[in-house]
């Protein structure tokens, strides 16, 4: 569905034709210098042969002292584990964790792969869905109605992919509660825990107390907050057994990620801290974006709390017609607007929550006005 849309955009551009994105889900900065630089500097001294399977030790060091100094998380060599970003690592945690049958319970909206990979390992997935007028946040109460003898672990996603919803501490606190009231596993995807706006704080589950720290697996990367999506380096965090596990199916999949990238992985975590920058520019793409798609007729966006989208209500278009074709839901619509617009986004379908479509203000300033100046041209030819 969302490959389909990708590929007619793709093929677009051969064509010369101008389109705009609003569907990468990766920054539009560049990785800083420092970094490129240390990753020449390895290259160059010949860093080029196999390495640990699940980790450099600089970087696995790198890595503990950043939980240690941001997420107020305490963990050993032998307790962290590199991978080739956060989805493999996600993916490992659900092959060492489930068994067939087993439910995963799976806030939605939510990234596209949780689900695929939960039924990879013959899980069953449990969707909650969130609510437009909590602003897409999560709720205790509305995992724990989900919760049956069945169900193994919780995953959470704060900020949040595609709604950039941030789960509230004290919401966070009550999950906590209920994962360790039933020992159920928690993956928390923490990617884009740096991208909060306003007096939005992210807070990592697993610092709570030890008895949620022992059930929980923290996965994060360097993609979002060094501008490191094409590097391929993540890691999980968690408890020893767990990470045991987990490293003995990455071993037998891929073995280490790239040595060069782990290198510069180095160099970003435990030297880079310059954010503010980016963070705040992101901060007035959203205002701006926020702001101009609720000027539109019939299009309802709230101002998500982190990451850098927008989860955009388009439900009133459902029903319209251009030409001959009906809109009858966010695929169709996304489609319309590549067509017609030549603006690429994600519709809802793909997050399990149709009625929405994401745009991403990971564009530069000009691009985004331009797009959302096309999307309303656009939006104004269905009757």
């Amino acid at each position: 569905m969302t490959l389909a849309i990708a590929d007619k955009a793709r093929e677009m551009k051969l064509n010369n034709i101008d389109v705009i994105s609003f569907a990468t889900g990766e920054p539009d900065f560049d990785t800083p210098v420092q970094i490129k630089e240390e990753a020449i500097k390895w290259t160059q001294r010949g860093y080029t042969k196999y390495v640990a399977s699940d980790g450099i030790p600089e970087l696995k060091e790198a890595i503990r002292q950043k939980l240690l100094r941001e997420n107020k998380l305490e963990y050993a060599a032998s307790e962290i584990l590199v991978c080739n970003g956060a989805k493999q690592a996600i993916y490992e945690a659900f092959g060492a964790i489930l068994n067939p049958g087993d439910e995963v319970i799976i806030p939605a909206p939510c990234y596209v792969s949780y689900i695929e990979q939960v039924k990879i390992f013959d899980g069953v997935p449990v969707i909650v869905p969130t609510k437009e007028e909590d602003n897409f946040r999560l709720k205790a109460e509305d995992i724990g109605k989900k919760i049956t003898d069945r169900t193994k672990a919780i995953v959470l996603n704060s900020p949040n992919n595609p709604t950039g919803a941030v789960i509230q501490k004290e919401e966070l606190r009550k999950i906590a509660c209920l994962a360790v009231e039933n020992q159920l596993f928690v993956i928390s995807d923490e990617v884009y825990e740096l991208l909060v706006y306003n007096d939005n704080e992210c807070f990592s589950i697993a610092a709570f107390d030890d008895a949620i720290k022992k059930l929980t697996i923290t996965v994060n990367s360097l993609s979002k907050s060094y501008c490191m999506t094409g590097w391929r380096v993540g890691y999980a965090a968690g408890d020893e057994e767990v990470i045991s596990a987990m490293s003995d199916i990455h071993g037998h999949m891929t073995g280490n990620v790239n040595s060069i990238a782990q290198k510069a992985g180095v160099e970003a975590i435990a030297n880079y801290h310059n954010f503010e920058t980016m963070i705040e520019e992101y901060k007035q793409r959203r205002d701006l974006m926020v702001k101009r798609l609720n000027g539109m007729p019939g299009i309802h966006c709230k101002s998500p709390d982190g990451a850098f989208y927008t989860y955009t209500n388009v439900m009133s278009y459902y029903g319209k017609i251009f030409g001959d074709k009906v809109i009858r839901n966010s695929y169709e619509l996304a489609e319309f607007l590549l067509e017609q617009a030549h603006v690429a986004c994600v519709p809802g379908e793909a997050f399990g929550m149709d009625g929405y479509i994401r745009f991403t203000f990971a564009i530069a300033r000009e691009r985004l006005m331009e797009g959302l100046d096309r999307v309303e041209s656009a939006l104004k030819l269905l009757r």
